[in-house]
């Protein structure tokens, strides 16, 4: 027994045809547009690597000789406690104003002492001195080889020492000095401050800096390593060929430096002073490395930026 008619079954397949069709090309359409969005996410997306020391320990300088001895250090080379005693016998008892005054010398000499090794000795006394730097490096595209190294770095460095952390620093700056011919554009500052403030201006840097990338697909900080969708991974359905060239890749370096290695970094404006600072950056002992930060762009190799992408995004960056 028929339900229905052949001429309905006939109109019934042709919507379905149609729906069909239509349903195709909503398909199409959300492919291409969404497949760009991930393009276009994948040229903006960045790695990372760094870590920090500050809330280590403290590093003290090497002592003075005239510190060392008995477990009383500082006050061992004054003759025991006969110094304290020796004004007593002025003025007829230690009751005269001679007395009463070589007392508060000799007191505010004792607490100034005080004040100056708490705060002052040592490469990470809060009075110490600390540089926060920033070097930034635009190269053309043909330097993707760098994004291959930094992302080998990224895989296998220890970010959890002080000596991981050095090593990341100068593999970063040896990867750069390899390839001058490529370097296009470059920006620096850096601030000398004490240590009580350093950690916080270094944040900020790195704060400021890893806001310019869209995500951080590739990241080893502080021993962690976190590894996202790359962009090489993700899936290619749209031609870019209408877009502008791709031609860039911008590396950053941010560091927290005691001591004076790189407290007169001047301004970058030529070749010959970016040799200079990137060996200075990868000469930094160890033991004077506070906190160091590498973030580089596009992370996969697949992609690089635009000059357009480059000039908005790094304002600072200038040719050279």
């Amino acid at each position: 027994m028929k339900f229905f008619s052949s001429e309905f079954m006939q109109k019934v397949k042709a919507h379905v045809k149609v729906w069909t069709r239509s349903l195709a090309a909503v398909s199409l359409v959300a492919m291409i547009v969404f497949g760009g969005a991930h393009e276009a996410f994948a040229k903006r997306s960045g790695g990372r690597i760094g870590g920090s020391s500050f809330s280590a320990p403290t590093r003290s300088a090497p002592s003075n000789s005239a510190y060392s001895g008995s477990s009383n250090g500082y006050y061992n080379n004054s003759g025991g406690g006969g110094f304290f005693f020796l004004p007593m016998f002025f003025g007829g008892g230690g009751g005269g104003l001679f007395t009463i005054l070589l007392l508060v010398i000799v007191a505010g000499a004792i607490m100034q002492a005080f004040r100056g090794r708490g705060d002052g000795e040592g490469i990470t006394g809060m009075a110490s001195k600390v540089t926060v730097a920033k070097i930034q490096v635009g190269l053309l595209s043909s330097a993707r080889s760098l994004q291959q190294e930094l992302t080998r770095l990224a895989l296998e460095s220890d970010t959890s020492s002080v000596e991981g952390l050095a090593t990341v620093t100068r593999e970063t700056a040896i990867s750069l000095m390899r390839h001058p011919e490529y370097w296009v554009y470059v920006s620096s500052a850096n601030e000398n401050t004490k240590f009580a403030l350093a950690e916080q201006k270094f944040n900020s840097l790195v704060m400021s800096e890893r806001s310019k990338l869209n995500e951080e697909v590739l990241s080893n900080v502080g021993g962690r390593v976190l590894q996202g969708k790359t962009a090489a991974t993700l899936p290619s359905t749209v031609s870019l060929d209408l877009e502008a060239p791709s031609e860039y890749i911008v590396v950053t370096l941010l560091l927290a430096v005691a001591g004076d290695s790189l407290s007169k970094l001047p301004p970058l404006r030529s070749t010959a002073d970016l040799q200079s600072a990137l060996s200075a950056i990868g000469s930094v002992p160890a033991d004077n490395l506070l906190a160091v930060e590498v973030l580089w762009e596009p992370q996969s190799d697949d992609y690089t930026l635009t000059t357009d992408e480059v000039l908005t995004i790094y304002p600072d960056l200038v040719r050279i």
